[in-house]
C-alpha cells in the first residue's frame, strides 16, 4: 500500500484586499477528494463515503482510499461575505458554480492525532477538504460533527498564522504588534536580512476545533511574551545535540505538535483575529523574538491558475516563487521517538500551567 497524504497547500493569497474584494478574483487553491474516497472501513455506515451530517455516525472509522488522487479546486470571491465560487481552470466544478460548506468533521487518527475535514458541495457533488494531511495507512475515528459552520468563510479557514497582538521584529530589530504592519514595511528575516512585506491576510474566526489557537507561554521557546499561533503554523527549532535520525540541524514543527496541556496548550472559546504575512519568498521571521515561518505561497499554485489570473498575481507580487524553507519536517510521532520537543528547546521550558 502506498503512503499518500492529502496536500497541505495553502491559499494563493489568503484574504483578499479591499480592492480585490470588489472584483471576482482568485482567493484560494486547495486539494479535495471525492467524498467516496474517504470511506467507512468499520462501523454503522461501513463502505459508505463521507456523507452529510444527518447521515454519519460518530465512532465510525474512516480510511483514505489507497488509489485516491486529490483534485485541484480553484475558488474566487464574487463579493465580500458571499459564498466562494469555482474559478476558471478548476479541476472541480465549472466556473461560477457556488461552493457550499456543508459540515466540519473532527476525526482522530490511530496515533492520536486529530484531523479536521470540511464537506463541500459543488454542482450537486460532495467533496472532502482535509485541513491536515491524511495517510492511506491510518484509520480515523469520527469524533464530532458540526453542521453548516456558516460563521466562517471557506477561503479564510487556511489563512491563519498569528493572533492579534503578536509582536513581529522589524528590520531595525524593533518589535511591533502585527496588526500595525502595512505592506512595504521591512521585516527582519533569518536568511535574507531585511525583506519587504508584500501582503497581510486577515480573518476573524471562532476559536473552536482546528481554529482554536495554540498558546506557547513566555519563555517556553525563548519567546519574550506569550506566542499565540494557529495549530498548523510551524516553529523553527534548532537541535541542541546532533541526532542520527535527523538529517538537518534545524527542525520545522507545527505548533500543535508541541501541545502537552501543561506548558503548551490549545485555547478554545471566543473569537480570534488572525493575521498572515506574505513576502516574495517563504521566510523565517521573528515573532516575540523567536524564529517562525511566514505564510508559504506555493508557486505551483500560482503557475496552474488561468493565465489571466496568474499574470495579475505576479504583477502584484513580482518575483513570487516560494520554496519551502529547508529543514526537517517533524511530526508528533517523530518528536516523541527522539525524546520529545525538548531536544530542540533553546532553554528549559517554564512550568506555567494551563488555566483551569
Amino acid at each position: 500500500m502506498s503512503d499518500k497524504t492529502a496536500s497541505e497547500e495553502g491559499p494563493a493569497l489568503g484574504t483578499a484586499s479591499a480592492d480585490q474584494s470588489r472584483q471576482t478574483t482568485p482567493g484560494h487553491a486547495c486539494q479535495v477528494f471525492p467524498a467516496e474516497d474517504v470511506f467507512v472501513s468499520a462501523g454503522v455506515n461501513s463502505g459508505d463515503g463521507v456523507a452529510p451530517p444527518d447521515e454519519v455516525e460518530t465512532g465510525d472509522i474512516y480510511q483514505l482510499e489507497p488509489e485516491a488522487h486529490p483534485r485541484r479546486l480553484l475558488l474566487t470571491h464574487a463579493a465580500s461575505g458571499a459564498e466562494p465560487l469555482v474559478a476558471p481552470g478548476s479541476a472541480v466544478g465549472a466556473a461560477g458554480d457556488p461552493v457550499h460548506l456543508l459540515a466540519r468533521y473532527t476525526l482522530m487518527a490511530d496515533d492520536g492525532d486529530r484531523v479536521e475535514l470540511l464537506l463541500l458541495q459543488v454542482a450537486g457533488a460532495l467533496w472532502v477538504l482535509p485541513l491536515s494531511p491524511m495517510s492511506d495507512r491510518s484509520e480515523y475515528t469520527l469524533l464530532a460533527v458540526e453542521a453548516s459552520p456558516r460563521d466562517v468563510r471557506l477561503t479564510e479557514m487556511m489563512s491563519l498564522s498569528f493572533a492579534r497582538g503578536t509582536r513581529i521584529s522589524l528590520a531595525s530589530g524593533q518589535m511591533v504588534a502585527i496588526e500595525t504592519l502595512t505592506p512595504g514595511m521591512k521585516l527582519l528575516t533569518r536568511d535574507h536580512g531585511p525583506q519587504e512585506l508584500r501582503h497581510i491576510g486577515q480573518a476573524s474566526l471562532r476559536a473552536v476545533g482546528a481554529f482554536a489557537p495554540v498558546v506557547i507561554p513566555a519563555g517556553t521557546l525563548g519567546n519574550s511574551a506569550d506566542l499565540i499561533v494557529s495549530q498548523h503554523h510551524r516553529m523553527f527549532l534548532y537541535q541542541r545535540r546532533k541526532l542520527a535520525e535527523v538529517p538537518t540541524s534545524e527542525v520545522l514543527v507545527q505548533a500543535r505538535h508541541l501541545v502537552d496541556d501543561e506548558t503548551v496548550f490549545i485555547r478554545e472559546g471566543g473569537v480570534t483575529d488572525w493575521f498572515s504575512l506574505i513576502f516574495d519568498h517563504h521566510e523565517i521571521i521573528y515573532a516575540e523574538g523567536i524564529p517562525v515561518e511566514s505564510l508559504m505561497v506555493n508557486d505551483a499554485t500560482i503557475s496552474r491558475l488561468p493565465p489571466e489570473y496568474a499574470s495579475e498575481l505576479r504583477r502584484q507580487f513580482p518575483g513570487l516563487a516560494h520554496v519551502q524553507h529547508f529543514g526537517t519536517e517533524a511530526g508528533r510521532q517523530f518528536l516523541e521517538s527522539v525524546g520529545g520537543p525538548a531536544q530542540w528547546l533553546p532553554r528549559p521550558r517554564n512550568r506555567n500551567r494551563k488555566p483551569r
